[in-house]
This record gives structure tokens, sequence and C-alpha cells, in this order.
């Protein structure tokens, strides 16, 4: 059967317009101009393009390598290159790619596909010639971002260490440069960081920003390098911060202290930053909740209220804002701790975010219970529509957390094994219904449901832990209670609550000295009010009530209402 002559005319225009030997008129030429194509020739872009299709890719290349040569198309020769990749022929690719450069020597897209096939064949040397020529054929104002871009060429090199020499010899003639040294000397430096080459990668660092000491690509190299824990990289760093930096580059040097946990330094950072440029509205918000995290309630209120007057109100029925919601969160936060419970559910109440409806309501009804209203704040969670497929198990640990933070550990218990029912497979809800049925006294139950995730889930190490510690608690089967704990030490050795049951187990073993090293080295690790009880009862007992007391005192400080805590204080009933 013969195909039809229209499929035949689109099939040859295809070509042609493949090739670049053939373009469509624009609408408003006055005559066609002739394109100077043989018959010889579109027959052998016919052929070519066809043998591609049908997977002949050796005979494809062939024949449009020669077509390109007659022609002198960038078009087919960057088709030729196309076709040797697509058949994972990097010889071939790469003589076509030197042929469309022997053509056309200042073709930016042919000293590129070049220089990528060099890197791609691991022919790290001979990529020196094509950067230059590539670097000298373009104007000056383009230069640095083509030398920004390339350490990503060169992130796929086999050996990074020559690649980093072969572009700085490539890079000479920039390197003393003030418009294009800064940029040079970041490209050369992120490639010695990735050949690991950490003290040439401050070193050229540190040349570019000597270069220019506004320039960026030198600090967002040594922001990366801080990374290494290189203290000369910081210090380069925070030297540009001591002029007029651009306010990004100070708050992404505070998104690496944050990250470093060293969250004094940067709310430093932030008070400089809203000081600088007071409408900077994610300074403010990160500012707000640094204040929070170091009790500062009343700095944090005025972050907070700053940050959300700077963010322009969302449409009736777009989601807000998600740092909104965060600041409109803490703001609650600071209200509740101020004992403004209602100032505190206005502001959940603004909050329109379904995907954080649940942690909402969950903090309104935490809200309700400090206000006597535990019924009203468990119907709230209940209400809360399902949004996800988890949601239906979230309300339920949601109204259980409520239940016991206000010691409803019947009602609780009551919800969970409804809950156990609903969800057999859930073995955290099993674990937390085991938890609850000790507040109860309701010991068999729980050393049976402990039983039942330990069977289900025999990793489950918070379940040995659990069982083991409450066995050592009550001072009954102390070996099992050993071997308990001890396999739940197999599976998370440093654990300071688990470490804390060892040292509690010890205790009730007659073994002080051991219980005292072990609930040092659990408080150390963690310091917990629970951990702080116990340590202080062993401190206790061999006669050192002075410390007992100063470990108590330390406890009541971290959590006042701990039970443990509580329950150790009233037995001893001693006066710190």
């Amino acid at each position: 059967m013969t195909r039809p002559k229209r499929r035949i005319a689109l099939t040859l225009l295809t070509v042609l317009a493949c090739s670049g030997v053939w373009a469509a008129p624009p609408a408003d030429a006055a005559e066609p101009a002739n394109s100077g194509l043989n018959s010889e020739l579109f027959y052998q872009l016919l052929v070519g393009e066809m043998s591609a299709r049908n997977g002949d890719a050796a005979s494809a290349y062939g024949l449009l390598l020669d077509a390109a040569r007659k022609t002198g198309s960038e078009r087919l020769y960057e088709r030729t290159v196309e076709v040797a990749l697509q058949a994972r022929s990097g010889d071939s690719a790469l003589l076509a790619a030197q042929a469309w450069v022997r053509a056309y020597p200042a073709s930016q897209d042919a000293n590129r596909y070049l220089l990528q096939i060099l890197i791609g064949l691991n022919k790290i040397p001979e990529t020196l010639e094509p950067i230059r020529r590539d670097l000298a054929g373009m104007a000056p104002k383009d230069r640095p971002s083509a030398i920004a871009l390339l350490p990503r060429y060169f992130a796929r090199a086999t050996d990074r260490k020559l690649a980093a020499t072969v572009v700085e010899q490539a890079l000479a003639g920039e390197l003393a440069s003030t418009a294009t040294g800064p940029v040079a000397w970041s490209a050369i430096g992120t490639l010695r960081y990735l050949a690991s080459d950490i003290d040439g990668a401050i070193e050229a660092t540190r040349r570019g920003a000597a270069l220019n000491a506004k320039a960026e690509e030198p600090i967002l190299l040594a922001l990366g390098l801080m990374d290494t824990k290189n203290p000369a990289a910081e210090a380069i760093l925070r030297k540009y911060l001591d002029g007029k930096p651009l306010p990004e580059l100070r708050m992404a040097y505070a998104r690496k202290l944050l990250d470093a946990q060293r969250y004094p330094e940067a709310l430093v950072q932030m008070q400089v930053l809203t000081t600088e440029k007071k409408d900077y509205a994610e300074a403010w918000l990160v500012r707000g909740s640094l204040e929070f995290q170091e009790k500062q309630f009343t700095a944090a209120e005025a972050s907070l209220k700053t940050y959300a007057k700077l963010i322009p109100p969302a449409a009736d029925d777009a989601e807000m804002d998600r740092g909104l919601v965060q600041a409109y969160l803490l703001l609650a936060q600071i209200a509740e701790q101020n004992q403004k419970f209602d100032e505190a559910q206005a502001y959940l109440q603004r909050i329109n975010s379904p995907q954080d409806a649940l942690r909402v309501q969950s903090h309104r009804a935490m809200i309700l219970a400090r206000q006597g209203k535990i019924e009203e704040g468990r119907a709230l969670i209940r209400n809360t529509p399902e949004i996800k497929e988890e949601d239906a198990r979230a309300k339920v640990s949601a109204e259980v957390q409520l239940l016991r933070d206000n010691k409803q550990y019947a009602a609780a218990y009551e919800l969970l094994g409804t809950a156990v029912q609903r969800f057999p497979q859930d073995i955290d809800l099993v674990y937390d219904q085991a938890m609850v049925a000790e507040k109860v006294q309701k010991i068999d139950d729980m050393e049976q449901l402990l039983r039942r995730v330990i069977a289900a889930k025999p990793d489950y190490h918070h379940a040995y832990n659990a069982l083991g510690y409450s066995l050592a608690d009550r001072n009954q089967r102390l070996p099992e209670a050993r071997q308990l704990i001890s396999k739940a030490l197999q599976f998370a050795p440093n654990d300071p609550y688990i470490v804390d049951s060892m040292g509690w187990l010890e205790f009730r073993s007659g073994n002080a000295e051991e219980a005292l090293r072990l609930l040092q080295s659990a408080y150390q690790a963690r310091p917990d009010a629970e951990i702080a009880a116990h340590m202080g009862e062993v401190l206790w007992s061999m006669g050192r009530q002075d410390q007992a007391r100063a470990i108590w005192n330390e406890g009541k400080g971290l959590n006042p209402e701990n039970e443990t805590l509580l329950e150790t204080l009233r037995r001893y009933g001693p006066k710190p």
C-alpha cells in the first residue's frame, strides 16, 4: 500500500525544517526565495532522517554529517551531533562537534556541545581551547554568566582535581579583572571544593573577594564552604557582612546559623537585617520565631505583628501564606502564655489553611481545656474535616493528647480502645493505649498490650523499654526487666530514656554507683525532669542530699508538672 501524498509532503517539510535548510516563509513575503537545495541533497536528507527514525543511527549520522558539510548548515551539524548522542556514540558525536567548530569557530553552541562531549568522554585537558574560544567570542557583559556555568559542566568529571586545574588555565586572562575575576575565582573555588581541596577553595574565595568586596559570587561560595566547618570561610563571609551586604546574603548566612543550631547568633543577624531593611518580611518572621524560642515573648510578639503587617492579604478563596500561618500560631501561643485566651483564639480563627486545620483546631481545643471546657475542645477536634486519609488517625491522637494533658486518663484509655478496634494494624495506637493503661492502674492490660506490640513489630524498642522500666519501677521480675531493657538498648544504644531505664533498674538491683553513672550519662545527653527525679533519688540514697536537692531543683525548672518528679518530692519531702 502506498502512503498518501499529503503524509509524504509533511515528512519532507519536517526533514527540511529540522535541517535548517528550509523555513516557512513569513506571511507578508512578496515572493518565495529559492533554497538552493538540489535534488540529490534533498534525497540525502530525507534518507538520513528516515534512517534515524528507523533506528539506523550509523547511516543517519554519515548522511547528515555529509549534508552538513555540503550546506554549511549549523542546524544540520547540531542534528548530526544529536543523532550520535542518542545512539550513545560519544566518539562520533565528538567528530561531528569538532567539524562544526571548524566550520563555525565563533559558534557558542558548537563550542559548548564540544565542551560537554569532551567532559563526558573524560578528555579534560582537551577542554582548554573550547573554553578559551567560547569566552573570546562573546561580549564582555556576557562572560560572567558563562564563567559561572563552568562548574556545572565539570560536575560529573571523573578527575575533578584536573578539571579545576584546566579551568584555572582557561580563565587565566580573567583572574585579575575586577569585572570577571570574582566569578572566575568562584568557579575555580567550586571545582576545588568538588575535588575535596577545601584549603584551595578557601584561597580562591579569598582572592575573588579581594578583587571586589561587593561581589556576590565569592560570598555565595563562602556560604557553601561553611558546611565544611572551616572557620576561614565564615571569616570571609563576616567581613562581607560588615559592609553593606545584600539582604538576601545576610538572610542566607542566618539560615546557615539556624542549620547549625547557633540560634543566638542567628537572632543577632535578624536584628541587624530588620534594622537595615525594615520591610524585609521574612527576617521579621525568623526574628520573631527566635525571640519566641528564647522566651522573649514581648519582643517576639512585636516582631511577628510587624511580619503580619508586611504580608499582603490573600484573596478570599486563596490559602494563607505559610509564614503567616506560623506567625499566627506563635502569636496565639504568646497570648496563651499571658492568659489571654480570647486573644489566642482570635489569632487561630484567622488562619485559613486546610492543611493546618487539625493543628489549629487542636490548639484551640487545648485553650478551651485550659478554661475548663474539655468536652468543647474534644468536640472541636472531632468535627474537624478529614481532608487526607490519615486525618482520622491524627484526630484520635490529638484528642488523646488533649485528655492526657488534662489527666483524663480513663477517657483517653477508652478512646484508644475504640481507636485500636478501628485501626487494628496501627501498632503506635496499641503502644499509646498501653502507656495510658498504666496510668489507670491496668497493669495486666499494659503488659498484654506491650507484648502484642513486640509480637507484631519485634524491633519496636520503645515497647521493650516501657515494659522493662515498668517492671523495674515496681521492683518486680528484675532479671526479666534487664533482658527487656538490654534488648531495647540493642536497637537504640544511645537513647537517653532507655539508658535512664537501665540506670533505674541498677538502682532497684542495689547497684547505686552504676545507677548514678548511667543516670548522669542520660541526663547529660537529654536534661529531663524524670531523669532528674531518678538521679536525685539515687543521690539521696547515697547520703548526698544536697546534690539530690540541687538536681531536683533543676528538674523543676525543666518541667514543674512532671508526675514522676512531683511524686518523688512528695515521698522525700525535701525543701529545695
